[in-house]
């Protein structure tokens, strides 16, 4: 490989532009810092914006479209003849949308004068007057910088499974799920979380027989078990298969054509396609942080103090590569955080109110504890629940599954926990979390008047319902 001999120093380097990395370069420009980012993808936005929560959410808008003008128009009186699938539109319209939002961070950088540095990068275990020195590699050779701080952002990569052989064409990750040109006549996904639902709503709304395989007893096994078991009724009404409590030994591409997948004490399944979703893993390969004397944790995640702060000096990390939730809004976070504390000395994200989402329809959401999590600490707490089915606006909707749950302190009344399966539960949870962000209790929400006729009046009265005192149910 060619050595360019070409040292340029700035005051932070972050590697990797992901939600995390790109918008703590940003924030770090705003305070004045001089910036360069390293990326080795030619479009920014990490995993979150080419292969995961944008291009997801596109097909899942595209899917339920097709659905609704299938399943629901006619209840509005709208009748649809000829109806089609065109796949490859769908992924076309995916992918316009990426694009656009990719050249939206390239607008942002010229915007605050930060310097983009296509290739990997990693720490060659040196350091100047100037900062660490960090080796960039790409096809036409290799460029070596240098920074008073460095933030590692590179985010995360679909977990690897014993016995699961992934090859992107016939056993996917969400990668390979979000590139399918035509519609499977069956799926198996192993996984039931966010990911693997969310998959498993695309390809089941265009006709593709899905079935759900988990580990454990229940979906979405990290949220509270009224979201859960919900969650599984209305997905299992909408012909979306479930064998909980099952394990997967092997799942390959079959001689014969499509694919095997074999469970433990079952028959095995014969899918025409396999999707993984058992979660993602610390992504830190190749950066040499053994080179800084940085040794990551059982989990592949690299150890931080409250500040961000790695082992090494004045060389941070953030979002997926440390401990926390795997969210881009939780990265994004962290990295405004990080560059406050490198720039100003203060800097703190307040991990107890990250909120998360799951956009299936209808969606879940959640924010604070669990009620399962308040049982396990002792924590006194009082409960109100408030169906969509006496709403009037999710009436007009033509969707009232769901709920709103409040968790409330017993003594305080503070808000420890909301919870959401409807009709744009991402959307209505920013006010629970917005609320706990201020310290608010039920009684501060309840007492808010909410315009009529909304879905965020069933926030209201779940706050109503923690006293008691609903007024619609």
């Amino acid at each position: 490989m060619e050595f360019i001999m070409n040292e340029l120093s700035y005051d932070l380097i972050v590697i990797g532009a992901g939600p995390g990395g790109y918008v703590g370069a940003i924030r770090a420009a705003q305070l004045g810092l001089k910036v360069a980012v390293i990326e080795k993808e030619k479009l920014m936005g990490g995993t979150c914006l080419r292969v995961g929560c944008i291009p997801s959410k596109a097909l899942l808008e595209s899917s339920h479209n097709y659905h609704a003008a299938k399943h629901q128009f006619s209840d509005h009186g709208i009748a649809v003849q000829g109806l089609t699938i065109d796949v490859a539109a769908m992924l076309k319209r995916k992918q316009k949308i990426v694009t656009v939002l990719g050249k939206g961070i390239e607008s942002l950088f010229k915007k605050n004068a930060i310097t983009r540095y296509t290739g990997t990068g990693r720490f060659v275990g040196e350091t100047t007057e100037n900062g660490h020195v960090i080796a960039v590699a790409n096809n036409e050779g290799e460029t070596r910088l240098t920074g008073k701080s460095i933030i590692i952002a590179t985010g995360s990569v679909s977990s690897p499974l014993r016995g699961i052989t992934v090859d992107e064409t016939h056993v996917l990750t969400s990668t390979g799920a979000l590139e399918i040109d035509q519609v499977p006549k069956t799926m198996a996904v192993i996984g039931a979380g966010a990911i693997g639902l969310e998959m498993a709503s695309v390809w089941s709304r265009l006709g593709t027989e899905v079935t759900v395989l988990e580990y454990m007893d229940k979906v979405l096994p990290t949220m509270d078990q009224d979201i859960s078991k919900n969650m599984q009724k209305i997905l299992k009404d909408q012909g979306i298969n479930f064998q909980l409590g099952v394990k997967v030994t092997k799942a390959e591409k079959h001689p014969e054509g499509g694919c095997v997948v074999e469970i433990d004490g079952k028959e095995a399944l014969r899918p025409e396609k396999v999707l993984l979703a058992v979660g993602r893993a610390a992504n830190t390969e190749g950066l040499r942080l053994d080179t800084l004397g940085i040794t990551c944790d059982a989990r592949g995640r690299i150890p931080v103090d409250t500040h961000f702060s790695t082992t090494a000096r004045d060389v941070y990390a953030i979002g997926d590569v440390i401990e926390g939730p795997m969210l881009a809004h939780k990265a994004e976070e962290d990295g405004v955080a990080c560059a406050e504390w490198i720039a100003t000395g203060h800097g703190h994200v307040d991990y107890n109110i990250v909120p998360m989402v799951v956009y299936t329809d209808p969606e879940a959401a959640a924010v604070g504890k669990t009620e399962q999590q308040l049982k396990d600490t002792n924590i006194p707490y009082k409960v109100g629940m408030f169906p969509f089915m006496a709403n009037g606006r999710a009436r007009t909707y033509g969707d009232t599954s769901g709920f709103v749950k409040m968790l409330a302190h017993a003594d305080t009344d503070r808000i420890l926990g909301v919870h959401i399966v409807g009709k744009h539960a991402g959307d209505l949870i920013a006010e629970a979390a917005s609320a706990m962000a201020f310290h608010a209790s039920s009684e501060d929400i309840a007492r808010v008047c909410h315009a009529h006729p909304t879905l965020a009046e069933a926030i209201k009265e779940a706050a109503m319902a923690v006293d008691g005192r609903a007024i619609h149910a």
